[in-house]
């Protein structure tokens, strides 16, 4: 199988020349590259770069079948040329097949904001197309990673998406970054040297809660500003519709950390604004690599909850969300609201859930939609469910052993004007 596979790589590739001559290939083109699998997986070349040897080429490519996240740089002997597709013949294809970037993805909150106050614009179907073109401008700027590797506390992780960080910076291949106060550093020796000097050893803000080795942090954006643009950098490498960099005044950031001997290690936070016109409870969040699938990010989402309840409001997560974003909070709302019908049989409307769990009707009534235990019946939503059925459907969801104790929240809202439930 391997010399067969290495026969085909050297064929395909033409011993570092392609089909149309020594020219590289064009940005644009679609080709097939040999993926991380072993199968060769259909492509758009979206940037391309001297080779590290004369006349040869290396292409960064997005693979239609899968997220941005997995877009990387390919040397010539992973392409297949004979596959080669020019910009326009492959163009109708591409946009059928790519669903690693949704054409109805969402301008987000700050970049539209970001827009009307530097424009004074009421919203318009101009103000949407110029949008959509700030949008597409992002985009393209952002379309290539800039760093692959960053050195955090003892992980060493692949990054997914480009970060703004300052030019100098973002040319590194690797990037290493202190894990209690986010400075960034170009080798390994400043870092450990910074190492030596630096005082932190948990993010900087108050402690609002613990449990056993569990602690979460409250940060504020103006207070420790620059702190939460470092965070924000660093999300970015994570996160594809983030465009919030360096305007953290309005937020507050919640960083969950594990506790040792050391000190508190971040696997993850969130942000919420100020002050949200929206109803808005969480503006971003992420889980670090190393520490998904291990329940963080519901625990992160429980958080943003039980602050939602204590400020005698309901919310929601703010639009688009990631799809990791998207997958934690559906989970999260199943496991809670399967609990809720369980635990309270009988008559329940969806406003009594709201107001139990802090979770907007819209929300609710999505979740139980997408488990088929809701009815629309003369003009209002019923709820249609048996115990058997939800046992079945608890069944099926994750189990979530480590859970937010309320008891240990040392935290109170910034008075505002008194907000009833709805």
């Amino acid at each position: 199988m391997s010399e067969s596979t290495t026969t085909l790589s050297s064929s395909m590739a033409g011993s570092g020349s392609n089909s149309v001559g020594n020219k590289p290939l064009e940005i644009g083109s679609h080709i097939k590259s040999k993926w991380r699998d072993g199968d060769y997986h259909r492509c758009e070349v979206i940037e391309r770069r001297p080779g590290p040897t004369e006349g040869t080429w290396e292409y960064y490519v997005h693979y239609s079948e899968f997220n941005r996240r997995l877009d990387e740089w390919v040397t010539e002997n992973r392409v297949d040329f004979s596959s080669v597709e020019s910009k326009d013949k492959g163009k109708g294809k591409e946009e059928a097949e790519d669903i690693g970037v949704p054409e109805n993805r969402k301008i987000t909150r700050h970049l539209k904001r970001k827009y009307e106050e530097i424009n004074h614009v009421q919203k318009t179907g101009e103000e949407d197309s110029k949008l959509a073109q700030l949008e597409k401008e992002h985009e393209e700027i952002t379309k290539v990673k800039n760093i692959n590797v960053i050195e955090l506390g003892r992980y060493e992780i692949d990054t997914w998406y480009f970060s703004p960080y300052p030019e100098e910076f973002a040319k590194c291949d690797k990037l290493f970054i202190c894990e209690f106060c986010l400075k960034y550093m170009k080798k390994k020796k400043t870092l450990t040297r910074h190492k030596l000097k630096c005082d932190l050893r948990h993010p900087p803000g108050n402690e609002i809660y613990r449990s056993g080795n569990l602690s979460v942090f409250e940060v504020d954006g103006k207070k420790n500003k620059i702190y939460c643009q470092n965070l924000c950098l660093l999300a970015k490498l994570f996160l594809d519709h983030k465009t919030l960099y360096y305007d953290v005044e309005p937020f507050l950031f919640y960083i969950m950390t594990e506790c040792d001997t050391r000190g508190c290690h971040m696997v993850g936070y969130f942000s919420k604004e100020k002050n949200s016109p929206d109803d808005y409870n969480l503006a971003c969040i992420l889980t670090l690599p190393p520490f998904q699938r291990k329940g963080f990010g519901k625990l992160l989402i429980s958080f943003s909850y039980e602050l939602s309840k204590k400020e005698g409001k309901v919310g929601s997560p703010e639009k688009p969300l990631s799809d990791l974003g998207l997958l934690s909070f559906r989970s999260y709302w199943t496991q809670v609201l399967l609990e809720i019908l369980r635990k309270h049989r009988g008559n329940l409307s969806i406003k009594d859930i709201s107001a139990m769990t802090a979770i907007k009707t819209e929300d609710i009534i999505s979740t139980l939609q997408s488990l088929n235990l809701i009815k629309y019946w003369k003009g209002q939503h019923i709820i249609s469910v048996t115990p058997k059925v939800i046992e079945e459907h608890l069944k099926q969801t994750a189990k979530q052993t480590t859970r937010i104790d309320p008891k240990n929240i040392h935290w109170a809202p910034i008075p505002t004007s008194k907000k009833t439930y709805r």
